[in-house]
């Protein structure tokens, strides 16, 4: 979507769809970049409704306020709804492992001096971790394994790589944990079955100690289908996107509340 030509475009747009006393209007413009607030932290959008005052080739504009309106980019949508039509929009948020979304505050039960229990919410400015449910790991570097795929960038910039794995439907997740003279026989690993259009199976993460590498094979139906050798820490997302990851996470979820008939993508 020509985002600058839509800028352009907006004002003609919206004619008849702003109060008469309101001089602006606002608008968002949702086309699979991140949002960054003020502050220049990542934001995930909340899902909002609204009505669709127009479309085009390449946009869908919906008004969700008095003089605020949201513009989708048509080729991400999963719906393409009439004009007047009432609509809900889930724009993409990243996801943890149990489906809530990233930024959920994460719960803590703590205790006071007399021993009875209360819960803390703690909530880390910009922070949306996607945590790997594995117990703490006993091998240092199945750990740090671990880390560089909770904290290690995805090449969109925008998720990190099990933000990635929770974006391909990643489930089943296993670990090999093994003792240090257990490192070579029984490298250290994390497994899990993906789902995309990419890819459809087992995929497994190792520790390669000889060379302090990973590699990444991919498993169906028990076979192994494809393996890549000395990947280095700061291309396991790289690899990963590559093997794994189909897009498809940019979609833009439009569902209609009132309308007769829409166009599915």
């Amino acid at each position: 979507m020509d985002t600058q030509a839509i800028r352009a475009q907006m004002p003609t747009l919206v004619v008849g769809h702003v109060p008469s006393n309101v001089r602006s209007f606002k608008f968002n413009i949702f086309d699979g970049q991140p949002k960054v607030s003020t502050l220049g932290f990542h934001i995930d959008p909340k899902p909002f409704e609204g009505k669709v005052i127009a479309t085009t080739d390449e946009a869908i504009v919906v008004k969700t306020g008095r003089a605020e309106f949201a513009v989708l980019d048509r080729t991400l949508v999963t719906e393409v709804p009439d004009e007047g039509a009432k609509v809900q929009v889930e724009p993409y948020v990243r996801r943890r492992f149990d489906g809530q979304r990233a930024d959920t505050p994460e719960e803590q039960t703590e205790f006071t001096a007399d021993g009875q229990p209360y819960t803390v919410k703690r909530f880390v400015l910009g922070s949306a971790p996607a945590k790997l449910p594995i117990p703490e790991p006993r091998c240092p570097e199945l750990q740090e394994l671990v880390d560089q795929l909770e904290q290690l960038p995805a090449p969109d910039g925008f998720r990190r790589v099990t933000h990635m794995l929770v974006d391909a439907g990643a489930r089943d997740i296993t670990w090999v944990d093994p003792l240090p003279a257990d490192i070579i026989r029984t490298p250290p690993a994390i497994g899990f079955t993906v789902a995309t259009t990419k890819f459809q199976g087992r995929v497994t993460v190792l520790y390669e100690r000889g060379l302090d590498l990973y590699a990444v094979e991919l498993h169906r139906d028990g076979e192994l289908v494809e393996r890549v050798d000395e990947v280095f820490f700061d291309t396991l997302g790289e690899t990963l996107e590559r093997l794994i990851d189909d897009g498809s996470w940019r979609r833009i979820r439009v569902q209609c509340l009132s309308c007769r008939k829409a166009i599915r993508h």
